[in-house]
């Protein structure tokens, strides 16, 4: 006696089965590859790590230089603009070997290929609680990762100013300095806030 087998359609349907779950399997990958592009300025482990190394070159340099007194020259080394500086202005890059912060901004930053911007913040006297911002090194914008690092510096009205400190604050920063007194005392002149924004070129 013969028994007839009727052909069995399920492994025909696990095949197309398979095959459709294998096409939007494929499908999903590459939209999400297109969705998130990758790209060297993306947010990443090595990208963080760069711009937690920034934050700590710069914060080191403010600190080193505060400490040896080199950060308050650089602030005082101005007559009409910072001495030196390419426009007339402001710095457009690494100053000179001269400067009080060539070396630690050329140690920390240029032979890394970092870029830097510096900026002193000061107390605006014609508006209660504002601050005026003069740029000391502008080398361009800063991108989306960039680190920030600051700290505050005291000047005195006996500090000296200019190319070959010639001023003292206290007599002529009204008028030639970049940054107005604050009043109020006679011998603190003000005290300004110098910023540090540092990034991977």
């Amino acid at each position: 006696m013969f028994v007839e087998h009727l052909p069995d359609e399920r492994g025909q349907a696990h095949t197309l089965e398979a095959f459709a779950a294998a096409l939007l399997l494929v499908a999903g990958l590459i939209f999400a590859t297109q969705a998130t592009a990758v790209t060297p300025l993306s947010a990443s482990t090595s990208n963080q790590h760069v711009e937690n190394q920034a934050e700590i070159a710069a914060q080191d340099v403010l600190t080193t230089t505060a400490a040896r007194g080199d950060l308050k020259l650089a602030i005082l080394y101005y007559d009409d603009g910072f001495v030196g500086a390419d426009n007339g202005d402001h710095y457009t890059g690494l100053m000179n070997e001269t400067h009080p912060l060539h070396d630690s901004l050329a140690e920390a930053f240029d032979r890394r290929q970092i870029a830097f911007d510096i900026d002193v913040y000061h107390p605006d006297p014609t508006a209660a609680g504002a601050t005026d911002r003069t740029r000391m090194v502008d080398m361009g914008t800063p991108t989306d990762n960039a680190a920030v690092a600051s700290t505050r510096v005291a000047l005195y009205g006996d500090d000296r100013f200019g190319a070959d400190d010639e001023y003292t604050l206290a007599e002529n920063g009204s008028a030639e300095y970049f940054a107005a007194p604050i009043g109020g005392s006679d011998t603190l002149y003000t005290v300004v806030e110098v910023r540090i924004t540092a990034w991977q070129m």
